[in-house]
C-alpha cells in the first residue's frame, strides 16, 4: 500500500473522528427561522437586521413545572429558543427536579453534556457502548460537575428531600434529545409488539400494555 494511500486513510479517519458542528466562517449567523431554504442547520438572517435580542434569551431564574409522570421539567436554550447560538456549536438547559424526580434515560445524538448541581443532590449515570454495557454512576453534591459523552444513555434522579436544580451545557446549538422509553414505547406508529417482546424478553401482553401508557 503506497505512504499517500495510507495516508488519504489517516486522513479520511481523523476527518469522522473530529466531526462536529460547523465551525462560524463569520462573526455570526443569526438564525432566520422562517427562511424557507433547508441546509444542515439554519439559514443566516442578513446581518444589518441583527439585533441585540438575537442574542438574549431571559427566564432562566425560573423554575420549570416539575408535575408530571417523571417530575422533572428542562428549560433549554437552544437555537431554538436563542437564534444567536447558530453555527456556534454550543447550547444549554436548566433542569427542575422535585424529590426524586428523574430526568429519564435519554441520548443526545449531537453533543456531550457537562452537568453542574446548584441545588440539591443528585445520583447520575451513563451506560457504555454495547461491547460492555457498563453503568458508570456516581452520586453528586452542590458544585460538583459530571461528564456525560456524546451519543450515550444517561439518567439523573434528585435523591434529596427537597427540589433541587442543574444548569447543563451541551457541545451543540442543537443537540436533540431521544429518550429511551418514550422512542421506544411510543413511537409513532408503534413498533411491532413482538419485535419489543423479543428485544425486552417479555411476554408480548406486557409490551402492549406499557405502549398504551405512551
Amino acid at each position: 500500500m503506497s505512504r499517500f494511500l495510507i495516508f488519504s486513510l489517516w486522513l479520511a479517519t481523523c476527518l469522522i473522528v473530529y466531526a462536529s458542528d460547523p465551525s462560524p466562517l463569520q462573526d455570526f449567523c443569526v438564525a432566520d427561522a422562517n427562511s424557507p431554504v433547508l441546509v444542515n442547520g439554519l439559514v443566516c438572517k442578513d446581518p444589518k437586521l441583527v439585533k441585540a435580542d438575537d442574542f438574549l434569551f431571559r427566564g432562566l431564574n425560573l423554575m420549570g413545572n416539575t408535575t408530571n409522570d417523571v417530575g422533572s421539567n428542562v428549560t433549554a436554550v437552544n437555537v431554538a429558543q436563542l437564534p444567536g447560538l447558530n453555527t456556534l456549536g454550543i447550547s444549554m438547559v436548566r433542569i427542575d427536579f422535585a424529590p426524586m424526580g428523574i430526568n429519564a434515560p435519554h441520548t443526545h445524538p449531537r453533543a456531550t453534556e457537562i452537568f453542574t448541581v446548584i441545588e440539591g443532590r443528585f445520583l447520575v449515570g451513563f451506560v457504555t457502548s454495547n461491547l460492555e454495557n457498563r453503568l458508570i454512576s456516581k452520586v453528586l453534591e452542590v458544585g460538583d460537575v459530571f461528564v456525560f459523552p456524546e451519543g450515550l444513555i444517561h439518567f439523573q434522579q434528585n435523591i434529596g428531600h427537597g427540589n433541587a436544580v442543574a444548569i447543563a451545557a451541551l457541545s451543540s446549538q442543537n443537540p436533540g434529545a431521544i429518550t429511551i422509553a418514550n422512542a421506544v414505547f411510543g413511537s409513532n406508529p408503534d413498533i411491532p409488539g413482538d419485535i419489543l417482546a423479543k428485544a425486552f424478553q417479555v411476554d408480548i401482553n406486557l409490551v402492549n400494555k406499557i405502549q398504551s401508557n405512551f
